[in-house]
């Protein structure tokens, strides 16, 4: 099942292209705000289910451009990140060591929202294209055996990072808990309907030019040890997300104007666009084209706008 809020976020599900107003169904539920409905929805499956289906059998629906999207999970309590969760299409190699980072609920936007660069220092902005693992019910010390029976289902995820920022000591929180930094959707799909996201597609466009093209195949730990590692550093809820992290040979700047493009599987196309106030420009190159042409560093330097380095 794809469920999803909208509007003035109602509950619905989308089916056949269609999206199906069920919130007749969870009007009971107490929820002084729509996350605490959703993570009230996901405890309680298997009670809701078979009241959502019957719902979506009985409703007509209207198409899913005809509604606003909303994220479908839009303040969960934790948002837990994967840090260099990949393989680079095999050219690591050993895997490097187990890590990651907490990104702040206030980052969350949805599909047709605006990630925002803010007026700070940094050498390059960059999205990096994720899967998204959403949690089912409390988890603590799960061990990788059991790990998919903690998991609810799976959305799509851009990690927005402001590269760059010092002091490095401190650099995964001044780079990845910016507001608008978490864009996610357009639904949440639910885990039956996944048979396989350890063999999922990950694509993500710029202004309809492909830049990331992996598989989430490729990551050095994988989802069960994932949420294994996550669920030993804290107890997680209903509701959380797990980004399973990226393959960064196709990260390239996030511009003013931009419109991203990203579809993990069949987990729906979530489509944010960009903006920049002071309009900061970068070359196109990905990180792999860079690097290949024998540059310098990492990424490509800012061009022109403030911080630039000619500035």
């Amino acid at each position: 099942m794809k469920l999803m809020f909208f509007d003035d976020f109602k509950l619905g599900v989308l089916h056949d292209g269609k999206v199906i107003d069920v919130s007749g169904e969870v009007k009971d539920v107490p929820a002084a705000h729509p996350q605490d409905l959703m993570n009230a929805v996901i405890a309680g499956w298997s009670e809701f289910q078979p009241r959502l289906e019957a719902a979506v059998s009985a409703g007509a629906g209207v198409p899913l451009e005809a509604v606003r999207v909303r994220p479908p999970l839009p303040r969960p309590l934790n948002i837990d990140c994967m840090a260099r969760n990949y393989m680079e299409n095999g050219t690591l190699s050993e895997r490097p060591p187990i890590n990651g980072f907490a990104k702040s609920p206030n980052s969350i936007i949805g599909h047709g929202d605006t990630m925002v660069l803010p007026d700070i220092p940094a050498t390059i902005f960059e999205g990096e294209a994720e899967l998204a693992i959403v949690i089912g019910k409390r988890a603590q010390n799960v061990p990788a055996s059991e790990a998919f029976d903690y998991i609810f289902g799976y959305t799509n995820l851009i990690d927005g990072s402001a590269r760059g920022i010092p002091p490095m000591q401190n650099a995964f929180y001044q780079m990845k808990s910016r507001e608008t930094f978490c864009p996610i959707g357009p639904y949440l799909v639910t885990a039956d309907e996944v048979p396989d996201p350890q063999n999922l597609p990950v694509k993500l466009w710029n202004n309809g030019e492909l830049k990331q093209d992996f598989n989430t195949s490729d990551m050095a730990y994988d989802i069960a040890e994932s949420v294994a590692f996550v669920s030993a550093m804290h107890t997680l809820e209903p509701g959380d997300i797990i980004a399973t992290g990226t393959n960064h040979r196709g990260l390239h700047s996030f511009q003013d104007g931009d419109q991203i493009d990203l579809e993990v599987g069949e987990l729906g196309r979530l489509t944010i666009s960009i903006r920049d106030d002071l309009h900061r420009t970068w070359s196109r190159q990905t990180r792999l084209e860079w690097t290949e042409a024998g540059n310098e560093g990492r990424t490509p330097p800012q061009l022109t706008g403030p911080y630039a380095p000619s500035a």
